[in-house]
């Protein structure tokens, strides 16, 4: 597949290259697995890119695999044999004084494995030789809450060094159309919504299906579960590191929300667990993977709390790969195929309401958010707040546009006013969204 969006990022990029030929610059680039930081990070626009990924192994290993980039890329002898990071560090900077360049560290968080001073070292030598270096450092890890306790927790050496911080974002609805679109011009609504609901537009995802000619829907539910199929394990290999040795009852909760239990007494009922308090907390605040809504303009401390996990994939995995882990542990792909086919439609409207939300969060001129009562009897999917313009949308998604049915929404709207006193300030337009909308 080839090189999609990105426009603003590269941007940025080029002008902290442009910087770093008076003074070194530090650049961090974040997001989780498979977002595109490497393929972002080579593409800075420099014509010589140092790449260094720390592997889990020993430290005099890596700076072996180090030395020899380096040779390759710029054809200078290193005297002796460096065994530490920090020895080749200070190399690179003081070479980087005659001869500017990139390097490029990936999966950064690593070192911590496999030398927790190394930190401490790099803060040094990047005191010490910045003033008079021209390296354009680019530092990139998936790890997100390693990289943001290294860059961003003030008692930690690398605290402030950085002139720029990025998080990678799956791509725009508007850029996945065009990708799908590239490789399949009579696309319908159904395989946008399929490769969206599997992939939420992060790009490894969307390559492995698309550049293997899966543009229809049945052709992308049927790829998850083939033979040696990298989807089947992902979502182990992406957050075991994050969860440590709690990752089972971190799992448990997220497949509970990944199967339509959204507030805190139904998965607390569903595992026979009164104490995840502090569990959802950290995956709203530290690891970034739920997130906690409320009724548009429902009040802080409201307890209509409905929980919904932030990525689409992880979101398809949980539902499907872990909770069925029993058929995947006994390889027997073709039943979880069955079920994957059978339950997708249950998966299918929920991720349609996300991609409309998206859609309209990306125009980053309005709010955007639901609506339900406290039994959660009467509830609106959608509703688009324009703040300037004093206006608001209420809408109620069908994937199939011809089952709204106006009369009986227009009651459910006047419900809705009827509590929100802060929706009766505006111009309200009701209407309907469906897969053709897409």
């Amino acid at each position: 597949m080839k090189f999609y969006d990105r426009e603003s990022e590269l941007q940025t990029l080029q002008n902290v290259l442009r910087q770093s030929k008076r003074e070194a610059r530090m650049t961090v680039l974040m997001g989780r697995r498979r977002i595109g930081k490497t393929e972002l990070s080579i593409r800075c626009g420099d014509e010589t890119v140092l790449y260094f990924f720390v592997g889990k192994k020993a430290e005099a290993l890596l700076c072996q695999d180090y030395v020899r980039e380096i040779r390759e890329k710029l054809n200078v002898p290193i005297l002796g044999t460096p065994n530490t990071f920090s020895e080749v560090f200070k190399f690179v900077m003081q070479l980087s004084e005659s001869r500017p360049f990139t390097l490029v560290i990936d999966e950064f968080q690593n070192f911590l494995k496999v030398n927790t001073t190394i930190f401490s070292d790099i803060q040094r030598d990047w005191d010490l030789h910045k003033s008079k270096s021209r390296l354009n450092l680019i530092i990139s890890g998936s790890v997100f809450t390693l990289m943001k306790k290294i860059f961003e927790d003030y008692e930690e050496p690398l605290f402030g060094r950085a002139h720029e911080k990025m998080t990678l974002q799956p791509f725009t609805t508007d850029v996945l159309k065009q990708i799908l679109a590239d490789f399949n011009p009579e696309y319908t609504s159904e395989d946008l919504l399929a490769l969206y609901s599997i992939t939420g537009g992060v790009p490894w995802y969307v390559s492995l299906l698309l550049d293997k000619g899966h543009t229809h829907r049945d052709e992308m539910l049927a790829a998850l579960t083939e033979e040696n199929s990298p989807f089947i394990n992902e979502g182990r290999n992406i957050l075991i590191e994050e969860f440590g040795t709690d990752y089972v009852t971190y799992f448990s909760i997220l497949t509970c929300i990944a199967s339509g239990l959204k507030t805190r007494g139904e998965i607390e009922n569903e595992l026979g667990n009164s104490n995840i308090g502090p569990y959802l907390v950290k995956l709203e605040d530290y690891y970034k993977i739920i997130n906690k809504s409320l009724p548009l303009y429902a009040k802080e401390n409201s307890k209509k709390v409905r929980y919904a996990l932030s990525d689409c994939f992880l979101t398809f995995w949980f539902r499907f790969f872990y909770k069925y882990q029993a058929l995947v542990e006994n390889k027997a792909l073709k039943a979880l195929g069955d079920i994957i086919k059978r339950d997708y439609s249950s998966v299918s409207g929920f991720m349609m309401e996300r991609w409309f939300v998206q859609k309209f969060q990306e125009q980053g001129r309005y709010i955007v958010g639901k609506w339900w009562d406290r039994r959660g009897d009467n509830e609106i999917d959608l509703i688009v707040v324009d703040p300037i313009a004093k206006e608001a949308w209420i809408y109620e998604l069908k994937k199939q546009g011809y089952r709204y049915c106006e009369e009986e929404f227009r009651e459910k709207v006047a419900n809705v006013l009827n509590q929100t006193p802060e929706l009766r300030k505006l111009s309200v337009h009701i209407g309907s969204l469906s897969l053709e909308d897409m």
